[in-house]
């Protein structure tokens, strides 16, 4: 138990918290039985007498979850057990059938490995300070497998009815030490597994379909002291940013607590995100006995004869590796391989666009980054285009690359073309973004947009003297202010020529055209 130790002060504690993620796996069926594993459908569509519980069925492992669990262990870093068996964890609730839980106990598939933070991980408000935890590792106990539970619904006339659609979906249990020290980190880690967890294709990990939940165990101590505090257990935790939210409000309570002279009990508390508060939920003296046995229906599984080796060929490239070849192969600056790698669909189409010709990457990767971004957000007359954009899963809205929710549905090849004109000089930079958001609007080429449009960007020497000319004689105080020293009178001149061409003299040229006439 806590002592109360009201000679300190808030800033002389610090938040020790560990998280336990569940994460439905993105299978054909569920965990032991031949049915649908797929979100939505009516009530007790999705359903058989196996995932019912019903008296005299046996399960059968899904050999596909078991391997997607290996897959999720090989990317974290974990030691995957060549031998594991499936246990019955016994309670008494409404959403559990067969009043036990098919999981995993002393014998999980995987254990130890890490979760690196990576610094855009972080929420964008708190990247200036994230430096120190960048690149930080959390480490795993364990990841083990078990089969999920059915949904409550609790309705307003006071009735329940549960759903059993979600009862045996795969779902993969990640539990990491106390080693995360923040809401930012929480946040940071939960966003990187994401990452990885959909890099892989083992899940979807959509939080709002409840495909990743959380359960977050936080405690407090003076700083510098190795023993940790009384935790209290978060439920009820259904997005990201909601984690860090309630990690904030639950650091401060337990903090207020102590420094008035209280203590802290273990307890088991609901996180409400409208209110912004944590409250009770049950007081807990000691770990509830599950009565733990293995369960005499299934085998113990062998992961050396052949699931392992299968696993290893599902390996993706993960993002720190992605990131690094972005750089290498493209040209990128680290901050764009770093937004990329974050986002899949992003990520790959990117490459289809700067792949096909010599280009210049970085030219492509601000096309999609910037100008794509920012029309997206300034623009609601772009909701026009919709139609020719496809969608993709959107993600936590506090990461610039989770705030592009749509990849355009144009041609990648496209971004190449427009990469070219615009830094090879045939179009300028206010052009290239008129383009830009015609070949979104329309699905139009750069190439035949710069025709119709009339954009290609003058660069005959002949004709732009020619213009500079005229800018010259029409405008004698510019030309006065220039010869008197005043170097920025040539803006005026340059201004005049663009105003001549309508807008397609190559600038540079005139301004080396200009600055040559006028030192004559």
């Amino acid at each position: 138990m806590n002592s109360p130790t009201t000679h300190l002060t808030a800033t002389d504690y610090e938040a020790v918290i560990g998280l336990e993620v569940h994460v439905q796996l993105k299978t054909k069926t569920k965990m032991f039985c031949a049915c649908k594993n797929e979100f939505g459908g009516p009530a007790n569509s999705h359903v058989c007498p196996v995932c019912l519980g019903l008296p005299g069925v046996l399960p059968v492992p899904n050999e596909e979850a078991i391997i997607k669990t290996i897959l999720t262990g090989e990317m974290l870093g974990c030691q995957i057990a060549t031998r594991c068996k499936f246990d019955r964890k016994n309670y008494f609730y409404p959403d559990m059938p067969k009043n036990y839980q098919i999981s995993q106990y002393d014998e999980p598939l995987c254990q130890g490995g890490a979760v690196r933070l990576d610094l855009l991980a972080f929420p964008k408000d708190a990247q200036k300070d994230a430096a120190a935890s960048a690149d930080k590792p959390i480490r795993l106990v364990r990841i083990h497998l078990e089969e999920d539970v059915a949904k409550s619904f609790h309705f307003e006339d006071g009735t329940s009815g549960i759903d059993f659609n979600r009862a045996g979906t795969p779902l993969m249990e990640i539990v990491s030490e106390a080693d995360i020290s923040s809401p930012e980190e929480a946040f940071a880690y939960l966003s990187a597994l994401k990452q990885i967890l959909i890099y892989g294709g083992v899940s979807d990990a959509d939080m709002e379909k409840g495909q990743m939940r959380c359960d977050v165990n936080i405690s407090i101590r003076p700083r510098g002291q190795k023993e940790f505090g009384t935790k209290c257990e978060l439920k009820n935790l259904n997005s990201i940013s909601g984690v860090r939210r309630a990690l904030k409000y639950e650091i401060a309570r337990q903090i207020d607590v102590v420094t008035s002279g209280g203590q802290i009990e273990q307890q088991t508390r609901r996180w409400d995100d409208d209110k912004g508060e944590t409250t009770l939920m049950r007081t807990k003296e000691k770990a509830h006995d599950y009565r733990y046995f293995p369960d005499p229906d299934i085998q113990p599984v062998r992961t050396d004869h052949g699931l392992y080796e299968k696993a290893q060929s599902l390996m993706p490239e993960l993002p720190a590796a992605k990131k690094l070849r972005l750089v290498r192969d493209f040209g990128l600056s680290a901050y764009q391989a770093a937004v990329l790698a974050s986002d899949v669909p992003l990520a790959n189409y990117f490459e289809k666009a700067a792949k096909p010709k010599p280009v210049n990457g970085a030219a492509v990767a601000n096309f999609l980054l910037n100008d794509f971004l920012a029309m997206k957000l300034a623009a609601p007359a772009f909701a026009a285009a919709e139609a020719v954009l496809k969608k993709v899963d959107s993600q936590t809205a506090s990461h610039v690359q989770n705030e592009i929710p749509n990849l355009p549905s144009v041609d990648p090849i496209f971004f190449t073309e427009l990469a070219e004109f615009s830094t090879s000089g045939k179009i300028n930079s206010r052009q290239a973004k008129e383009v830009f958001a015609q070949m979104l609007a329309t699905g139009k080429s750069p190439a035949q947009l710069v025709k119709e449009l009339g954009l290609e960007q003058v660069s005959d020497v002949g004709q732009l003297e020619a213009f500079c000319d005229q800018a010259i004689a029409a405008n004698p105080k510019s030309v006065a202010d220039f010869k008197a020293g005043k170097q920025n009178a040539v803006n005026a001149l340059k201004g005049q020529v663009m105003k001549l061409s309508k807008g397609t003299a190559n600038p540079q040229l005139v301004g080396e055209i200009l600055i040559r006439k006028l030192s004559a």
